[in-house]
């Protein structure tokens, strides 16, 4: 008879903390990956979970056999990757930031939760505002720090490369550009590193006829910094982009893929920062984080990504985080 090992890691297994939008969308998105044999929802509503789990499990014939179910914290405890969405929504003209107080409250009860179960898995932070939710994490789990990880900037970089791709009118797979700092308002597009297949931007931009890069490059940046503001001012939430970032982290988590993505981390000492979470490039594997790939960055982007650092610092001190 084989011998239970109930903290053993299965990397078949995934459980998603939060069943509103994004996580619900998360789930729908993970499913359909077949990335894992089994999936567990959680939600403080348990109905809702429940309604959930059975909604997207209809869709199992037109996937891969998989196991999705409503469950509870006993049931995480040998997951692969839990998936930590719960947290108030965003709401019309509020800021991540503004969500801070409300969400370090959840998280409070959510991580405890999971420590106690010994979990051994990779903590993936989804709820904002992200990165100060991924330090959260890391202090009340007690946990590795390469081992809790936020979604960061992976979707904000996905939107700026779609906004390159549309201005260029190139298949934005081909482009290659961060946006790194904070998952917000004080977000960075690093312009001194961004390519097109490795031929400079502004190089491609003119072969393409653009010329006044200033214009276009602030105007780009703006336009993505905004893109959540005006989602949510037309539909309440952002959810589908959100769910194929989680989906493309956790690829690279299940697949040991090595893969560069600008997750949320902690940084120690790159760029004159230490002691706090931000989005930078990073290779993420079955480890989770395991380390940051510097990046050119000029001067300017260098100061701007340490004032986006000092912004996070000052809302972990109001909050007695830091």
């Amino acid at each position: 008879m084989k011998e239970e090992c109930p903290n053993c890691i299965n990397f078949g297994k995934a459980a998603v903390i939060g069943c509103g939008f994004v996580g619900s969308a998360s789930a729908f998105s993970l499913m359909q990956s077949a990335m894992f044999r089994e999936l567990v929802l959680i939600d403080a509503n348990k109905e809702r979970a429940e309604g959930e789990a059975l909604d997207i499990s209809h869709g199992i014939p037109f996937a891969r056999p998989m196991k999705i179910y409503a469950g509870d914290y006993d049931d995480i405890a040998d997951a692969g990757i839990i998936i930590i969405t719960a947290g108030a929504n965003q709401q019309p003209g509020e800021t991540r930031l503004d969500l801070v107080k409300k969400n370090i409250a959840i998280f409070q009860k959510i991580i405890p939760e999971i420590a106690k179960r010994n979990f051994n898995g990779i903590l993936l932070i989804v709820a904002n505002p992200v990165d100060i939710l991924t330090y959260a994490a890391i202090k009340l789990s007690g946990l590795p720090e390469n081992r809790v990880i936020g979604s960061g900037t992976v979707l904000d970089t996905a939107r700026l490369k779609c906004e390159i791709g549309d201005h260029l009118n190139v298949d934005s797979r081909s482009v290659h550009a961060y946006i790194i700092g904070e998952h917000g308002d004080s977000e960075i597009a690093a312009w001194s590193s961004a390519n097109i297949s490795g031929i400079p931007l502004n190089d491609f931009c003119e072969m393409r006829g653009h010329f006044d890069h200033k214009r276009a490059t602030e105007k780009i940046a703006a336009d993505v910094r905004n893109s959540a503001y005006e989602i949510i001012s037309r539909k309440k939430a952002t959810n589908y982009g959100i769910a194929m970032s989680v989906k493309r982290i956790c690829e690279a988590l299940v697949r040991d893929e090595k893969s560069i993505l600008p997750i949320s981390a902690m940084m120690h000492g790159e760029y004159g920062i230490k002691d706090i979470v931000l989005s930078m490039p990073s290779i993420v594997g079955r480890n989770g984080f395991e380390t940051h790939v510097p990046i050119s960055l000029n001067k300017e982007e260098v100061e701007k990504l340490n004032k986006s650092a000092d912004i996070l610092k000052g809302i972990l001190k109001e909050n007695n985080l830091l």
